[in-house]
């Protein structure tokens, strides 16, 4: 069977191994295994969040809301912006692949950092775009104008705070890029770990509102991270009124299940719990720096809920990551990314102790 040609060029994304591998894998009793690779958040969801699920579970025969009118609201009225102005998607990597199949062809082509989240990539590619980046992971002004002006991407993909090397962009980089682009170049500004950043330093904030008067520019959020919903699969877009018309034709019926909606309209509402997961997120995350700096390797600074480790020459984050992945630790080497380098996702106190240990012995 003959297959679409642009196949042919996509890798297939690769996410953090399961728990369920690793315990079939090395024999591992699944409580002493420590997953620190996808970026879920590690005290796990709101308890409102878990009684709204059960609470809703008897309903999972029926097809969601549709209209996603209570979610929609909620989003409207804790980022000041209007219903229309937002889309949802199972997960905000759907609300990518709306973008990708919105203006995208073989045709045009996408701008995007050195090393960034790989389903800007695959989305593009899918649609026969071709697929430029500039030399830095850091999303660096000159970098991007350079570029845009010589290539003319039909897309700028800008990841703030960056996955998988989690540094930020300020807010007024972010918008002396997005002033410079003209408007037929559509900018989509992913906050995905934007609570984190946030909290962290303001001048990394970013809101909806900053990019609603541009035409061109759409912001992406989700649940999957600090709110803890990363197995629930909801995000959403936020743009003008009009891009959001455009995407929903993209958009498939119920594209959110029943308990996904049920249990995004309480996280949405209890930002209590978010609070509660960043501070421990930034008590700990300083536990992760004083260890490289005390190992003698380097790390970027991080405005997300993980930590990337650089290795030089004499180490290899392959050997490394397959040695801890043996005694049940499961982090994200991005070697795939042209990296010496891993992503650690930061647990809770104990499941650092765990990753802290381990990891000197895998050194050894």
């Amino acid at each position: 069977m003959k297959f679409n040609k642009v196949l042919e060029n996509i890798k297939t994304y690769e996410a953090g191994k399961p728990i369920e591998l690793v315990v079939r894998e090395f024999g591992i009793d699944a409580k002493d295994v420590v997953k620190l690779a996808s970026n879920e958040n590690p005290i796990g969801t709101s308890p409102a969040v878990e009684k709204a699920i059960i609470n809703n579970a008897s309903k999972a025969h029926l097809y969601p809301d549709d209209s996603m009118f209570e979610l929609k609201a909620a989003l409207a009225s804790k980022y000041a912006v209007n219903e229309d102005n937002i889309i949802i998607g199972a997960g905000s990597d759907q609300v990518l692949e709306f973008i990708s199949r919105a203006v995208l062809d073989e045709n045009t082509s996408v701008l995007m950092s050195a090393v960034t989240f790989a389903m800007y990539e695959i989305y593009a590619k899918q649609m026969g775009a071709k697929i430029y980046r500039t030399a830095s992971y850091a999303h660096k002004y000159d970098e991007f104008m350079e570029a845009y002006h010589m290539h003319k991407p039909k897309i700028i993909y800008l990841c703030t705070p960056n996955n998988p090397t989690g540094d930020a962009t300020s807010k007024e980089e972010v918008l002396k890029i997005i002033h410079e682009v003209d408007k037929e170049t559509l900018i989509v500004v992913d906050g995905a770990y934007m609570e984190y950043a946030a909290a962290k330093d303001s001048k990394y904030a970013m809101e909806p509102n900053d990019i609603l008067d541009f035409p061109n520019v759409i912001y992406l959020g989700t649940f999957s991270k600090a709110y803890g919903l990363g197995g629930m699969r909801v995000g959403y877009g936020i743009a003008d009124s009009e891009m959001i018309e455009q995407l929903y034709k993209m958009r498939p019926p119920f594209n959110i299940s029943t308990l996904s909606l049920a249990a995004a309209i309480e996280a949405c509402q209890d930002e209590t719990f978010v609070k509660e997961s960043i501070v421990l997120h930034q008590e700990q995350i300083q536990r992760y720096e004083a260890f490289a700096n005390e190992n003698g390797f380097t790390y970027i600074e991080s405005y997300t809920n993980f930590i990337t480790y650089l290795f030089s020459d004499d180490m290899d984050s392959t050997k490394i990551a397959d040695a801890l992945l043996k005694r049940g630790v499961i982090i994200r080497n991005l070697a795939s990314y042209g990296m010496n380098a891993m992503r650690i996702t930061v647990g809770t106190a104990k499941q650092n102790d765990i990753f802290f240990k381990h990891f000197l012995e895998a050194l050894a």
